[in-house]
């Protein structure tokens, strides 16, 4: 962009000789500055005589000027000047005409001398180039945050939505600047005189190497970005020229992804006929993403009642952003369905999802970004997010510069441990922030997106009069209280329990209790996106599920324990009446004694049995609800261990029958002597019901309510394994299995029937009628349970794999 693009005026090029006059001029009045005799250069003579070069020189002139006098030489006896001032020295220049780019270069080059300035003062001072300055200042939300506008990088940490002359009809520079700003550039600003000049000369419709300047997309006092076109591949690309200082293509150079913009490569520019570090620019071209910027998309959110926000409302502002560049909608696009079906909350958890995945490839890479805003995620035709402006830091060690002064705008987004490392009282560093800070920007982003607001309250924060130290720890302070309450009510009713979870986790101030990777927060996106699983995740606070989840041993005890009892109750009703009734009284009491002796030592060892194999599924629940927190391994063991417990359980119970089928035939010869062969049928046949009851019923009732009660608990902590998913298969095609047990019961019941003798049938039938019936029920209760299981399986497995 233009320095005029705020006045409506075309932007200052005169082709041919008129443009090499001023650039010879600017060149010797800077050339005049370095070499400073008794009094600084008169601007007045090196104007050319022309009117019509006058006017266009004189910007260029003022911006050389203003750089010495605040800049180069602060401290001396050289007076330094406002464009008011240049305004009443020469008639030319009309204040309410003055570019608002140059009213902007004013600003950051007054805020670099230390000054303490007040966006909102620069807008009332400059009413008539407010619009374009509101963009540039980053100054929309003001009144919401302590959105600071002082960013010296207006070239990639600024989106223009505003009034814009006609020859850029795209105003938002952060739609395509993608890589770092220029945090080295604008240091060396304040160490290397001249070294920004050649800045000034690039025209839009210059054609420099491959490239075709086709208008400007943002400019800023070191950074200059442009939408052009690459002769050689036919393509609209974005191009970035600043000086050629730090290591962004190198940093950007690592990162290819799905949701990174993509740099497509860099050239070095020198400008003068003896290249030098000093003269030398930087052309860096990119991916041209004609959709927009999140910051472009808050507008359309605040201006949208919250009933009125879905998927849709994404679209609208893409394709007012197309609208705006001349470009063509996309047809026939399946993710652009997609977005235009969901909620509001979804649609923030579907952009939150990709941008987790692009931390966390940039964080595999060993890239931080530290500056996640909304003004660095630029949006695709369809709406795609991808991340910009990667490996912004900040150098303590350059003399009259300030943390507050450079980041400006980002502040807001910071998480509490990267405004410690800007605080200069404090003794965290930038190398003490890892991808988790990254986390927490992500996390205000996305607040911001929901529900149009940031999540704290930094409206006095920065209030006039403040220092930088104590603005950082107003705004520390309200970090480590939490979210705002204000905020927390902000959440639109429709909002699922797990996106607000997954986002208080993002934002938690001790970095301890955020998610630990991108791909951890990604997966929690995801199930955000699919609601039978965040409905199991984070069911409503009044739901059966949550009550149950207090009592584990108490559900379990009685999901095993009922089953067995009712097949202990026909167990006995069946051989009393064909078998033990038969016998003598004293055979009778022999045996019930041997009998109630086996029970009371194997079924209590089978208890305790149960009991220890579910000490991880009974205790870590309950830890993680009172706060204790466990590591991946312990976690990945409870995941594994509540997935197997219904088999665990049909083990212990199956083994407890078969010992049963083993000691009652003996305990039975021991109290009668000889026993007959249809006697140990009798007994076989009832125990292979009995073990079928215990094997399905308890199963069914054991896994579904583990799945569906205490399973999703672990997910709420990331740290899903790649295992998680086979387990889940496995265990759906293990209920498969049980389900045909299940079924088999009241058959296994009618075919015991067929192999007793005639006489016997009359004494047993009510029994076998009792459990053909009990066990038409029970299957289809299993059935049921089955295919709430194979959801709940379904859904959990697409959320963990």
């Amino acid at each position: 962009m233009s320095d005029n693009t705020g006045s409506g005026e075309l932007p200052d090029a005169t082709p041919g000789r008129a443009t090499n006059v001023r650039v010879d001029m600017v060149e010797a009045f800077a050339a005049a500055w370095g070499t400073l005799g008794e009094h600084p250069p008169d601007i007045a003579a090196y104007l050319p005589d022309a009117a019509t070069l006058r006017a266009q020189a004189l910007h260029q002139l003022i911006r050389v000027d203003l750089r010495h006098r605040w800049l180069h030489h602060a401290g001396t006896d050289i007076a330094r000047k406002r464009l008011s001032q240049y305004c009443a020295e020469f008639p030319e220049l009309d204040r309410a005409s003055l570019p608002a780019g140059l009213v902007f270069e004013e600003f950051v080059i007054r805020r670099h001398s230390g000054e303490r300035v007040d966006p909102r003062d620069c807008l009332r001072e400059y009413p008539e180039q407010a619009p374009s300055l509101r963009g540039l200042l980053n100054a929309e939300d003001l009144d919401q945050s302590t959105h600071r506008s002082d960013d010296p990088d207006a070239t990639v940490n600024r989106t223009l939505d505003s009034t814009r002359s006609t020859q850029m009809t795209s105003p938002q520079l952060d739609l395509t600047a993608t890589a770092t700003s220029a945090a080295t550039a604008s240091t060396d600003a304040l160490s290397n005189p001249g070294a920004f000049e050649p800045l000034d000369r690039i025209e839009i419709g210059q054609r420099i190497g491959d490239f075709e300047l086709l208008t400007g997309l943002g400019s800023g006092a070191f950074a200059r970005v442009f939408l052009a076109r690459q002769t050689s591949m036919q393509r609209l690309v974005a191009v970035k020229i600043s000086a050629d200082r730090g290591t962004e293509p190198q940093t950007l150079a690592q990162l290819d992804h799905d949701y990174i913009v993509r740099v497509f490569d860099q050239q070095l520019l020198d400008t003068d006929s003896t290249p030098s570090d000093s003269r030398r620019l930087r052309l860096l071209y990119m991916q041209f993403l004609p959709g927009g910027t999140l910051l472009g998309l808050l507008r359309w959110v605040r201006a949208t009642p919250p009933a009125e926000r879905s998927g849709k409302l994404l679209l609208d502002a893409v394709d007012a952003a197309m609208e705006e560049k001349g470009e063509i909608r996309p047809t026939d696009s399946s993710v652009r369905s997609e977005i235009a079906d969901l909620t509001w909350p979804e649609t923030v958890a579907w952009l939150g999802r990709r941008l987790a995945e692009a931390l966390d490839y940039a964080s595999s890479h060993g890239v931080l970004h530290r500056d996640v805003k909304p003004a660095n995620v630029l949006l695709t035709a369809e709406g795609v997010p991808k991340l910009a402006d990667f490996n912004i830091s900040f150098s303590r060690t350059v003399e009259g510069t300030s943390p507050v002064a450079y980041f400006g705008g980002s502040l807001a987004y910071m998480s509490p441990e990267q405004l410690e490392a800007c605080h200069p009282g404090l003794a965290r560093t930038a190398a003490d922030l890892d991808t988790r800070s990254d986390i927490y920007s992500l996390g205000v982003v996305l607040w911001e997106l929901l529900t149009g607001a940031k999540p704290f309250d930094d409206d006095t924060a920065a209030a006039e009069g403040r220092g930088d130290e104590t603005t950082l720890e107003t705004m520390l302070e309200r970090r480590t209280g939490g979210v705002d309450p204000v905020a927390l009510e902000r959440v639109p009713g429709d909002c699922p329990t797990a996106l607000r979870r997954v986002l208080l986790t993002c934002l938690d101030p001790d970095r301890s209790g955020r998610w630990a990777t991108g791909s951890v927060l990604a997966k929690q996106f995801d199930l955000c996106l699919d609601a039978r699983a965040r409905d199991l995740v984070d069911p409503p606070p009044n739901s059966w599920r949550m009550l149950w989840r207090k009592w584990p041993l108490l559900v379990l005890v009685l999901a095993i324990g009922v089953p067995n009892a009712l097949a202990s109750w026909y167990n006995i009703l069946h051989n009393q009446h064909l078998v033990v009734s038969r016998l003598s009284e004293t055979a009778q009491k022999s045996f019930v004694i041997i009998t109630a002796g086996v029970n009371v030592v194997f079924f209590p060892l089978g208890a305790a049995v149960l009991i220890y194999l579910a000490r991880f599924v009974l205790s870590v629940p309950r830890g993680l609800r009172h706060g204790r927190r466990y590591d991946s391994e312990i976690l990945r063991r409870t995941r594994h261990d509540t997935l197997r417990f219904g088999d665990r359980v049909v083990i212990v119970a199956f083994s407890l029958w078969a010992i049963s089928g083993v000691t009652f035939p003996i305990a039975l010869r021991l109290a009668a002597g000889d026993v007959p062969g249809h006697a140990v049928v009798h007994f076989l046949a009832s125990l292979l019901v009995c073990g079928a009851i215990a094997v399905a019923y308890p199963f069914f009732l054991v896994t579904f309510y583990l799945v569906r009660c205490i399973y999703p608990i672990f997910l709420r902590h990331g740290e899903i394994s790649a295992d998680d998913g086979a387990w889940l298969r496995a265990l759906s095609r293990r209920c498969t299995w049980y389900l045909a047990v299940a079924a088999s019961v009241p058959l296994l019941a009618v075919a015991g029937v067929t192999f007793l003798p005639p006489g016997d049938i009359p004494a047993v039938i009510v029994a076998v009628r009792v459990l053909c019936v009990g066990g038409i029920v029970a299957f289809i209760g299993s059935y049921l349970l089955f295919r709430a299981l194979e959801a709940d399986l379904k859904a959990l497995e697409r959320v963990v794999s």
